[in-house]
């Protein structure tokens, strides 16, 4: 669209020293996708080389333009502040784009500070609003470092609502947050990082697929359901169904090898599609945690899809260690799949990043005292007496 700055750059090679924006919140960039791929497609020829968020939310489309626009360091270069919903701050996991946004805003070292808002605080939504301070020229002591900064309680509530704006942040407020901006330390309302410590590797853990296998009629019935069955003719059906009702073994085999290896036998010289052959084998099975261990040709245990699961390591952890001492315990047979690596690094894991900022200022409230929530209880149940005593 022409009105866009997405899909329609209107300073094409031009630097400036600040920048500023609020880009819309959660706004899908639908109309602007055949632009923006084309130009992310370029690489960073172009502005959208970090990556592309998902459809449904372009806010990082508009940082990344506003970092296209930052001058060089040997020009001076730049400072940029951006108004974010809550969404890029942990939105996406490892290696989707968004995180990888993130990594190479981090790995870059711009990201300098991050300011949680209160709520209320605009005309048309009454959510938490982040503000992103981004520069290539930071001093000496913030090199590396990421400053978060609560300011969620730092309002005053207005005289008069403006649709949903009712709170406002005073200039007292707004001086505070400037101290403990320029303060640069941890305390009640600001933590320091390093830009690693929002980092991880996420890990793919596999556990062992577990299968038996029987020939039941409630079982041959799930076989007729399948797309493979009634997609063959009419004889090739009537085959396989005389064959599986005549068995001659119905018992509950544990181990696949003894039972496809009887199953072979019987269906032995007879030609049929591989995929009808793949849906005997899956209906004629069920997941069985007290069956054998389904292995490949090399002896190697297969992974069972519906077991697997991820781990997320902190970024400086050896994964193996983590591994042994969170995951092995609690589930003796996994194992980490080592095929699954960064594309970035080439190390076990997909390397992702997420900023939890709520997380580091969560302040710990204790349950109310059970005799308090007690004596409420009672204090209502004798209301609603004395309101039945009156009907």
């Amino acid at each position: 669209s022409k009105a866009s700055t997405l899909s329609n750059d209107q300073f094409l090679s031009e630097h400036f020293d600040y920048l500023l924006t609020n880009p819309p919140f959660g706004v899908d960039w639908k109309k602007d996708k055949e632009a923006v791929t084309r130009e992310a497609e370029r690489g960073f020829a172009g502005r959208f080389g970090a990556g592309l968020p998902r459809i449904s939310d372009g806010q990082f489309l508009f940082l990344q333009h506003m970092i296209s626009k930052m001058r060089n360091e040997s020009e001076g270069g730049s400072r940029l502040a951006i108004v974010f919903n809550g969404s890029p701050l942990f939105t996406g996991d490892a290696g989707s784009g968004e995180s990888e946004i993130r990594r190479w805003i981090l790995e870059h070292d711009w990201l300098e500070a991050i300011v949680a808002l209160p709520d209320q605080l605009f005309y048309n939504t009454g959510i938490n609003t982040y503000v992103w301070f981004l520069t290539n020229r930071k001093v000496k002591e913030r090199k590396g470092k990421v400053q978060l900064i609560d300011a969620r309680t730092f309002s005053k509530k207005m005289r008069k609502s403006l649709g949903s704006k009712r709170n406002e942040i005073s200039s007292e407020g707004r001086n505070h947050i400037l101290k403990i901006y320029e303060s640069f330390g941890n305390s009640e309302y600001s933590k320091i990082f390093n830009t690693t410590d929002f980092a991880y590797r996420q890990l793919i853990i596999e556990r062992p697929l577990r299968l038996n296998f029987q020939v039941s009629s409630e079982r041959i019935e799930k076989l007729k359901e399948t797309a493979a069955f009634n997609k063959a003719d009419e004889k090739t059906q009537k085959m396989v169904l005389d064959i599986l009702e005549n068995f001659p073994n119905k018992k509950m085999f544990k181990n696949r090898e003894k039972f496809l290896e009887l199953l072979r036998n019987q269906f032995a010289m007879k030609i049929m599609p591989v995929q009808l052959l793949k849906a005997i084998k899956d209906s004629l099975s069920e997941r069985d945690e007290t069956a054998d261990i389904c292995t490949d040709k090399n002896g190697n245990p297969e992974s069972d899809s519906e077991l697997r699961d991820s781990e997320n390591v902190p970024y400086h952890q050896d994964v193996y260690e983590y591994f042994e001492k969170e995951v092995k315990p609690f589930v003796a047979d996994a194992w980490i799949n080592e095929n699954v690596v960064d594309v970035k690094d080439g190390k076990i894991g997909k390397v992702g990043y997420e900023i939890p900022l709520t997380r580091y200022f969560y302040k710990y409230q204790p349950p109310r005292a059970l005799e308090e929530i007690e004596s409420d209880i009672e204090e209502v149940e004798n209301e609603l007496l004395e309101l039945l005593k009156k009907l």
